[in-house]
């Protein structure tokens, strides 16, 4: 049975949210004996263009200053996004996070300019042998994985396993959990620029009167979905056991790893923070969780906001639970420890 920490906080002072997110970090750390390295990059979402709800810098300042205290060197990482928006390119992701005030540290973007670079880890599960995870991580051996717990359309609820799936996943690696296929082209509205045709380094496109991809030659990089200049590539969002994939990134993407979680259970909105567009939260702010097992952290949130709303809220992510405990990520067995 794993421990969950948590402190119940339900009000909207960012500040006071910082400040508590970090006593569950230094509660853990004294649990645990935890020793910092020197260098301890901070996974966040900096909250898509339009986003409201998303958890602000406010809340990772105490952390990041605790953390300076110690002697370490924070930064914050993440990894561009699959779908084209303002965080498709490394330049437009970090406009964006600056715009959100995401200044306090450095910000590192993961997978590259366009999220084609990452490290294959061996994972040798049911649908996956391995996982494409950004290459910058590869740096690193400790994490502190800092999420907003809140719905999703495809995954039920985004947490700490959203957050090492696809926060940790290359471009190549979201193509791969929400598909598995190669990308595809409308060619109604193709130019026949050729662009996509130059940026891929594997042969799979060709281009007459609209652009074709071999999905036999197609590796699933998605490089061609941030070149396109009108948009026109895009992924089909038609993956099977998408929910299963998203469990087997996690743990590749935690192999090997030492990574402490930290949600925010506040501003908990349909869906999730990629969403370029101010929502409405649809259940009351809880607190904060704390712990080193993704699934418990997880289990112990969706559990939270189902009984505080007495709605069974984004109950179809239960299943990437299931299947995270199946193949050893963490136990859905856990002990709430109230502070």
């Amino acid at each position: 049975m794993s421990k969950v920490y948590f402190i119940k906080n339900t009000g909207s002072d960012y500040d006071k949210l910082g400040k508590d997110a970090l006593e569950l970090l230094k509660k853990i750390v004294s649990e645990t004996d935890h020793s910092f390295e020197k260098e301890v990059p901070i996974k966040v979402h900096f909250g898509e263009k339009g986003n409201k709800t998303f958890i602000p810098p406010k809340c990772y300042e105490a952390t990041i200053n605790y953390l300076k205290e110690q002697g370490v060197s924070p930064s914050y990482i993440e990894t561009n996004v699959l779908y084209r928006g303002a965080r498709t390119t490394t330049e437009l992701h970090l406009e964006t996070a600056k715009s959100h005030g995401f200044t306090q540290i450095p910000i590192i973007i993961a997978d590259g300019d366009i999220g084609t670079e990452y490290n294959e880890i061996e994972i040798n599960k049911e649908y996956l042998k391995t996982c494409k995870i950004g290459k910058e991580y590869g740096k690193y051996n400790q994490f502190i994985v800092m999420s907003h717990f809140k719905g999703h359309v495809a995954a039920g609820f985004g947490g700490s396993i959203k957050q090492l799936a696809m926060g940790f996943a290359s471009r190549a690696g979201k193509l791969e959990q929400h598909s598995g296929i190669s990308p595809v082209v409308d060619a109604k509205n193709c130019v026949a620029c050729g662009i996509c045709m130059k940026k891929c380094n594997y042969g799979a496109i060709q281009v007459s009167d609209y652009a074709v991809i071999d999905a036999s030659k197609c590796v699933g990089c998605a490089g061609c979905i941030a070149v396109c200049p009108k948009g026109v590539i895009e992924n089909t969002w038609g993956g099977s056991h998408f929910l299963e994939k998203l469990s087997e990134y996690a743990y590749g993407a935690s192999k090997d790893k030492d990574i402490i979680y930290i949600s925010f259970v506040h501003n908990i909105t349909k869906e999730c923070d990629c969403a370029g567009t101010h929502m409405k939260p649809i259940a009351d702010n809880i607190g904060i969780v704390a712990g080193k097992d993704p699934v418990a952290m997880d289990a112990a949130c969706l559990d939270m906001v189902q009984k505080n709303s007495g709605k069974k809220l984004f109950e179809k992510g239960r299943a990437s639970l299931i299947h995270a405990e199946k193949i050893g990520l963490g136990s859905m067995e856990y002990e709430i420890i109230e502070i």
